[in-house]
């Protein structure tokens, strides 16, 4: 992955580049958090020489007026008389629903199945044993059988 220089971010900062390095860029900063950081350092550097906002509430009222409204005849105490009606039935459409599940028996025949998915789906396989180990057993098999015949002769 390519990084960009700081003063590469400082001409982005002060838009001295052109169109299609600056859109590399701002691509770039979508998925590079080392040159997002140079470019926070190169935005800080610049910082006063950035424009500011003489009054930031006249510039946030200038927007919302040019911010189209819908074409919508409903007031805001309409809509506000609505919304908890409209939670009330959601509300009660959901009880009602809990209720019926449970007493039909849904919700106990689901807890059923529940016992099926608790049990592990993939048992432990015991590994075979060795070679080695198949010789062994079988040469103390074979010395224990020797040991007994040689206890019942005497």
């Amino acid at each position: 992955m390519k990084h960009y220089s700081y003063a590469e971010w400082q001409q982005y900062v002060k838009d001295e580049m052109g169109n299609s390095l600056r859109e590399e860029l701002e691509g770039h900063l979508y998925t590079c958090d080392q040159c997002l950081d140079i470019y926070l350092q190169a935005v800080t550097a610049n910082e006063t020489s950035l424009p500011t906002l003489p009054n930031e509430t006249q510039f946030t009222d200038r927007i919302m007026v040019m911010v189209p409204v819908t074409n919508c005849n409903v007031s805001k105490v309409e809509i506000t008389k609505t919304v908890p009606d409209t939670r009330l039935f959601h509300y009660l459409l959901a009880a009602a629903a809990t209720l019926l599940l449970m007493f039909t028996g849904v919700f106990q025949t689901l807890a059923s199945y529940t016992s099926a998915f608790e049990k592990p789906m993939i048992q432990e396989k015991k590994p075979k044993p060795s070679v080695t180990e198949g010789v062994i057993n079988r040469t103390f098999a074979w010395m224990d059988s020797i040991e007994k015949k040689e206890a019942i002769k005497k």
